[in-house]
């Protein structure tokens, strides 16, 4: 029963895969490599490489992922050693708010960044308030160096996936080779670089490929700094016509192969390499206490570190809770109308619903496929297993921009899933597309439950004469239901605010998600920046209490959840 159940589940997931991920790609890359006369071409691709504006896009996304993860590794591995190995005041308070940076998504921290860092921001009244420099003076801090600016913005965005990672990988470390190593005079930085970090190095791994890829593919903020020299932007631009210039098309594709190359790259090398089952030895380990000056100094290191990545987040709730902000430090006047406004609007309780809808399927969705591919993979020796798993994973490698213009042309009039058009109604088709986008999430926290519940208890049940898939419900989905809860409630958080599914399929007023109400109030003139703030906040304060509930479910546990 186990193998037919397996085989089910495999052939289930493949054809839900081979329609709604393998074939909205398709549409998209043959728009590169077939000619007007319907033949393979490879001329648009060869153009592609040559053309100097397309290469050098395509080196400022390799540049900026390789900056933003090298900064990420910087911030999250002090911090993940610190957490791990010492206490601290607000220590317990600190290791949750470490994890805010994630809950905005990146057009709404634009309105934070813009109003602290742009020409009449607050960083410039500040330099002007402490006499820097005269009244009236103005300084683009976009133009200065967008690509630093990106880099920056991205890492301290993306820092806690890595430290996520990094916490758990340290948290398996058996101490007792640690201080092997310290007795035999191997103490200090040495002892971090020669015994700890290679321990630790398929977690700091996994969860680097994650922020590369991701840094790679970054939409968002390249667009808030104006820099559409990388790949990601030059796609958005070219794919906004269906079936328009190809160079976009064939773009696609050459990012497609390097995220996914380096996706398999890093499943190779290190997706096997896994302590969750490692037996520690009988030694003390844990964190210790430090001298109070010293513990403060690591309260001092994760708050300012926070603070710094929060920036975005405050400017956007300043921005909500203000009448006026032009040309001061802080808003003059406060109040709470924009809040009240955004909740009355005739956009956002309609939207607000919307997103609970399709939020709600979607996780309904992922959870039964997430524990089912979880099960498959950890529990059966079926082939092709490890080949379900990637392809379960494959959606963190690909961009979500690239899935959506991939719904839209799949769905166009006179094609197979033309029922589906979003013009008509979006509904069925974001919920796929939200289910896709976030499986990996469920399917990871699935997982980790699974290697770290003993296959054993499943097999007392069975010889008892509990059949396997009734042992499965009755035995081990209790016990792993905080993983599955926490990687449920990520799966939701993140589809309430899920961005490039959402600006692209949702055409219709009628059925805009909450990202998408955002849009339109932010475009609107007068109230509308304040209004948009005002709803983005409410979405901060979702996302972030469900991180918080994660954080207090999972422990250090929840690092799995963002592994490849």
């Amino acid at each position: 029963m186990s193998q037919s159940f397996a085989r089910l589940v495999f052939g289930l997931t493949a054809a839900f895969f081979a329609a709604f991920f393998i074939w909205p790609i398709f549409q998209i890359l043959k728009g590169g490599f077939i000619d007007a006369d319907g033949h393979l071409t490879f001329a648009y691709l060869t153009a592609l490489l040559s053309d100097p504006t397309y290469l050098a896009g395509l080196r400022n996304s390799f540049l900026l992922a390789c900056a933003a993860t090298t900064l990420a590794l910087l911030i999250a591995m002090p911090l993940a050693f610190i957490s791990d190995r010492f206490y601290y005041p607000g220590k317990g308070l600190l290791g949750s708010i470490v994890l805010i940076p994630m809950i905005l998504p990146p057009f709404v921290g634009a309105i934070g960044i813009k109003q602290i860092f742009g020409q009449y921001g607050a960083l410039n009244a500040l330099i002007i308030q402490l006499g820097l420099r005269p009244h009236g003076w103005t300084f683009d801090w976009f133009a200065a160096n967008q690509f630093w600016g990106v880099a920056i913005v991205e890492a301290l965005s993306l820092y806690p996936i890595i430290y996520l990672n990094a916490v758990a990988a340290l948290a398996n470390i058996d101490p007792a080779m640690e201080e092997a190593a310290q007795n035999l005079g191997c103490t200090g930085f040495r002892r971090f670089w020669k015994i700890t970090l290679p321990l630790i190095n398929p977690g700091l791994f996994a969860g680097g490929t994650i922020v590369f890829i991701w840094s790679f593919t970054e939409l968002g903020t390249p667009l808030v700094f104006d820099y559409a020299q990388v790949t990601s932007v030059q796609i958005y631009y070219g794919l906004k016509d269906i079936g328009g210039n190809p160079f976009p098309y064939a773009l696609v594709a050459v990012m497609l192969v390097s995220s996914v190359a380096l996706y398999a790259i890093s499943k190779g090398l290190f997706g096997r390499a896994s302590h969750d089952m490692m037996a520690k030895a009988t030694s003390l380990g844990g964190p210790r206490a430090l001298p109070a000056a010293q513990a403060w100094l690591c309260t001092a290191l994760f708050a300012g570190v926070t603070f710094v990545a929060v920036l975005p987040h405050l400017g956007v709730i300043f921005v909500a809770f203000s009448r006026d902000w032009y040309a001061t430090v802080l808003p003059h006047d406060y109040t709470l109308d924009n809040f009240r406004y955004a909740l009355g609007n005739d956009l956002t309780v309609p939207a607000i619903a919307n997103s609970l809808k399709f939020a709600s399927i979607s996780t309904v969705v992922d959870v039964f496929l997430g524990i089912a591919i979880a099960y498959v993979v950890v529990r059966t020796k079926i082939v092709g297993r490890q080949l379900l798993d990637f392809l379960a994973m494959l959606p963190l490698a690909v961009p979500g921009l690239v899935l959506a213009f991939g719904y839209l042309a799949m769905s166009q009039d006179g094609k197979f899933f033309s029922f589906l058009n979003p013009v008509r109604n979006p509904t069925i088709l974001l919920i796929i597309a939200y289910s896709v986008r976030r499986l990996p999430y469920v399917v990871r926290s699935a997982s980790a439950g699974f290697l770290q519940t003993s296959e054993t208890l499943e097999e007392a049940a069975q010889n008892l004469g509990c059949p396997p898939l009734k042992s499965v419900i009755k035995i081990t989905l209790p016990l792993i239901a905080a993983n599955l809860i926490a990687g449920g409630l990520l799966a939701f958080a993140f589809a309430m605010l899920e961005v490039s599914d959402s600006l692209i399929l949702a055409q219709k007023q009628a059925y805009y998600p909450i990202t998408k109400a955002i849009m339109e109030l932010f475009q609107l003139l007068g109230d509308g920046k304040f209004i948009a703030s005002a709803l983005g906040v409410w979405a901060m304060v979702f996302l972030g209490v469900t991180i918080v509930g994660m954080s207090l479910l999972l422990g250090k546990k929840l690092g799995a959840i963002f592994r490849v």
